[in-house]
């Protein structure tokens, strides 16, 4: 028997049981492939939501952290770690210090009667210089004894943060200092002239697209840009010389953007002893008139299921808006160390 086209209505059969057979192979094949990464995401989901309910019962409503069992006078513990930022992004997995967490941790071991003095861990290389100066301001507020533990590196805005403590620990072999202000701008002119692209800019004022990556930075705008940055280095010094009780030339003198080990800090007055942690502590306590070993209430922010999907996926392939304004030439200044 013969098809309309007059092709045998059997020879089809074999060519359509192939597709259905390859179409199924291929069906099993992105299942047995998506179980694993579904079953490791409903992990993280039962995970997460197991954790906030249980934070529930032992984080205070609206407050950020939690404290250690027990009752008596209490160490305050915050951790200042990576990057400093305004807020953290929840889409980001770089480590980085959140200015609006710490300084909510700083003003609940405020209020906190059982917290007799706070310690710092310092972890960072800067960062945002208006996130570095929140976080010094609701130190300058704090009215108990403030200690500060510089481990692997506490340099820029991360000894800026440190300099409004009554005390600095170093580790012998950190690195710390780096006192002054940088800014970027990248220039993609001689690429652009290469490829053949041209921007036609239309703006009210001659500084309105100053930092443009599209075109040259003039010598004016290089010396209108200078005295901003001048402007807040100004202000750093001010700070370290304030908060160390060193003149004002010394400071200046150090404030080169030069980084130094715990050792060096120390005989330049940065620091004020060399330590660890537990070093640290026990100073924290001796300044809160804590007799014995100290209770340690720890400060944290409890995490949420968004950075249980950050942990999971790792960094996510494509930047973040604050990244992507800095590499065009928005104008940003940073306390920020850029080191190996």
């Amino acid at each position: 028997m013969e098809s309309r086209s007059g092709t045998p209505a059997s020879a089809g059969k074999p060519a359509a049981a192939a597709s259905a057979g390859f179409w199924r192979w291929l069906l099993a094949l992105v299942v047995g492939f998506s179980l694993p990464v579904l079953a490791c995401y409903g992990l993280i989901v039962v995970s997460a939501i197991a954790l906030q309910v249980l934070s529930l019962g032992t984080t205070p409503a609206g407050l950020p952290g939690g404290s250690a069992p027990g009752f008596g006078p209490a160490v305050g513990l915050i951790r200042v770690e990576g990057l400093i930022v305004a807020e953290r992004d929840p889409f980001d997995a770089v480590t980085a210090a959140s200015a609006r967490e710490i300084v909510a941790h700083i003003r609940q071991a405020q209020t906190d009667p059982e917290v007799r003095a706070l310690l710092l861990l310092v972890n960072s290389p800067g960062g945002s210089v208006v996130a570095t100066d929140e976080i010094h301001h609701a130190l300058q507020e704090f009215s108990k004894p403030v200690v500060v533990a510089i481990g692997e590196i506490g340099a820029s805005g991360g000894y800026y943060i440190a300099a409004g403590a009554d005390w600095i620990m170093a580790n012998p072999n950190s690195l710390t200092g780096s006192i002054g202000v940088i800014s970027q701008f990248p220039n993609a002119t001689g690429l652009l002239e290469k490829i053949g692209v041209d921007f036609v800019v239309i703006t009210s004022g001659p500084r309105k697209d100053f930092g443009s990556p599209y075109r040259e930075m003039t010598v004016a705008e290089r010396r209108y840009w200078q005295s901003v940055i001048d402007e807040v280095h100004e202000a750093f010094v001010d700070v370290v010389a304030a908060g160390r009780g060193l003149p004002e030339g010394d400071v200046r003198r150090l404030a080169d953007g030069s980084v130094y080990t715990g050792r060096r800090a120390l005989e330049l007055g940065l620091v004020d002893a060399l330590g660890y942690e537990e070093d640290a502590l026990a100073e924290a306590a001796a300044l809160g008139d804590i007799e014995g070993e100290p209770r340690v209430i720890e400060y944290q922010a409890v995490p949420t299921f968004l950075d249980f999907l950050r942990y999971a996926s790792g960094r996510a392939a494509l930047p973040s808006l604050t990244e992507i304004l800095t590499w065009i030439g928005h104008p940003t200044l940073a306390a920020r160390w850029i080191g190996p």
